[in-house]
């Protein structure tokens, strides 16, 4: 592994284990509300300031990274496992089964699926409870982000299809369910967590764009997507540039994802 994809492992773990104990580490609540320091600069009490509400900002980038960080990885499993299943159905079935299930594929391919993202959550009730749209905005995230890594999967599995260790238990009279979950997945496993890994930024930058929009986490659970609505008041931002904090640890995530996707590319 280059040096590069070492530090952005290293600044990815950080940012990890500091999500993941915000609890601890972000001073105040991600909803108190500091109404005699509204809008207030960067300080020794608050570290970003506060919103117009009186949020400390800090706190609620912490719960933020937290909700972006942990649940993006729940939606890419959900997506990366309809994808192996779909996928692997398709390779390993073959004939009118794989033209049926690329069919359904090609179709979600064919269609900007961040627009039916839109559209579905569009559907759904605004003011429901925090947890609940945390709950479907990555629910909606893995149903429908599977199509282009089950191609991916389909092409492996009709590789694995053929060869000499699965026409030998084929041979030995292993039924098809049989061939297919207990020999045929496992050796699926490492193209699934590259599918996985794939996924975790695109689902992150997804939940962004939701977020900005006003159709993802609601309020007053903050994610990195409800944090940037702040950055549509543009003469704001020029007044207050540490309000840009949710985009660049959005974009330096990203970022360290790419490095370390990459460095995985040319080892495999």
């Amino acid at each position: 592994m280059t040096l590069p994809a070492k530090i952005a492992g290293v600044l990815l773990a950080i940012i990890f284990t500091a999500s993941l104990f915000a609890n601890f580490l972000a001073p105040n609540s991600y909803e108190e509300q500091f109404r005699d320091s509204a809008g207030a600069p960067p300080s020794q009490r608050f570290l970003l300031g506060t919103d117009e509400l009186g949020r400390d900002r800090f706190s609620r980038l912490l719960y933020g990274s937290r909700v972006s960080l942990l649940l993006a990885p729940a939606g890419a499993l959900l997506s990366t496992l309809l994808a192996g299943l779909i996928g692997g159905l398709a390779g390993y079935l073959g004939g009118r089964w794989e033209r049926c299930l690329m069919m359904g594929t090609d179709l979600f391919l064919s269609l900007p699926w961040i627009f039916m993202l839109l559209a579905v959550r569009a559907l759904l009730p605004l003011n429901v409870a925090a947890a609940v749209s945390v709950t479907i905005t990555f629910f909606l995230l893995g149903c429908l982000g599977w199509a282009q890594a089950a191609r991916v999967v389909r092409a492996a599995t009709r590789e694995l299809r053929d060869s000499a260790f699965l026409l030998q238990a084929r041979g030995c009279g292993i039924s098809g369910a049989r061939l297919f979950w207990r020999h045929l997945l496992p050796n699926l496993r490492p193209v699934l967590a590259a599918q996985f890994l794939i996924s975790i930024p695109v689902f992150i930058l997804s939940e962004a764009n939701l977020g900005l929009l006003g159709l993802g986490v609601s309020e007053p659970l903050p994610s990195w997507g409800s944090l940037m609505r702040e950055l549509e008041n543009y003469t704001a931002v020029l007044h207050s540039p540490w309000m840009l904090a949710p985009i660049v640890l959005l974009v330096a995530v990203v970022s360290c994802f790419q490095l370390v996707l990459r460095t995985e590319e040319r080892v495999g």
